[in-house]
């Protein structure tokens, strides 16, 4: 186990006070940004979600997103927050199940570069060396990546692990720009963030989801989604909400990821 994962699972046991046992449901968060930023935010979502459901539920993340995918793909997790591509990926793989979505919201995938950057059109991108989370990020690599291609501009991909990552290496001039999307990029250090704009949006889809292991039982599935869905009811959920950059959650159904279905996207294929 390396430091990073160790930090994690101790900072977990912090916030919920027990160890992990065969009872416990684990939470996997796509790693979207770096795994201690992920607990920080998650973690507390974690333990309210423990609190209000007599559950035991326990954060996990994994060091990249390809090791995330793997591991959806051996039906490692519960429950996982993943994106809109995953569920329609694995739902079919290992029968994930929709559960619930971000309440009024839409993913779209951005473009970001230097704030001082002489860049104003994506066309300026042609030819250029590009920044992406991974290959199978949804908004922040494969629409934006898509889209590109549907203009005939050129370019290389260059995949540097995660969101942050991207932000950070198109703040230090490494790439002209990169993928992203915009919760990631509002949730960004200010320091960072300070130092970059939005060039450019896709069009919008529906958002990450969250699903569960289509074996666990109705009812402890109904205490988890009755839960999340009144978060937005308390000022305790609120603030946890908030704290994700989301207003609410709602229910979900397979079908809702139609849209991105019908892209006939195969790049974990």
């Amino acid at each position: 186990m390396n430091r990073t994962i160790k930090s994690v699972a101790l900072l977990a046991g912090m916030f919920l006070g027990t160890q992990v046992s065969a009872e416990t449901l684990t939470f996997a968060i796509v790693p979207q940004q770096s795994a201690s930023k992920l607990a920080k935010k998650w973690v507390p979502i974690c333990n309210y979600l423990s609190e209000q459901t007599g559950l035991k539920i326990v954060f996990e993340t994994a060091p990249n997103i390809p090791e995330f995918e793997l591991r959806l793909a051996q039906g490692r997790y519960d429950l996982a927050y993943m994106n809109p591509y995953h569920f329609v990926v694995f739902h079919e793989k290992s029968s994930y199940q929709a559960m619930a979505k971000a309440k009024d919201k839409r993913i779209k995938g951005i473009f970001v570069v230097k704030k001082d950057s002489n860049l104003e059109t994506i066309h300026q991108l042609h030819d250029s060396r590009l920044a992406f989370p991974s290959p199978a990020a949804f908004a922040a690599s494969i629409l934006p990546r898509s889209e590109l291609n549907q203009r005939s501009i050129n370019f290389t991909p260059q995949y540097v692990s995660s969101h942050d990552s991207v932000y950070r290496n198109v703040s230090l001039g490494v790439f002209p720009a990169g993928g992203g999307v915009k919760r990631t990029f509002n949730n960004l250090d200010p320091e960072v963030r300070k130092d970059l704009r939005i060039l450019w949006e896709t069009k919008p889809y529906t958002p990450h989801a969250i699903a569960f292991k289509k074996n666990l039982p109705a009812d402890l599935i109904q205490k988890i989604r009755s839960t999340l869905l009144g978060m937005d009811q308390s000022e305790g959920g609120k603030s946890l909400l908030k704290s994700i950059s989301l207003k609410g959650f709602e229910g979900a159904q397979n079908k809702d990821w139609d849209d991105v279905r019908a892209l006939n996207i195969s790049e974990l294929d």
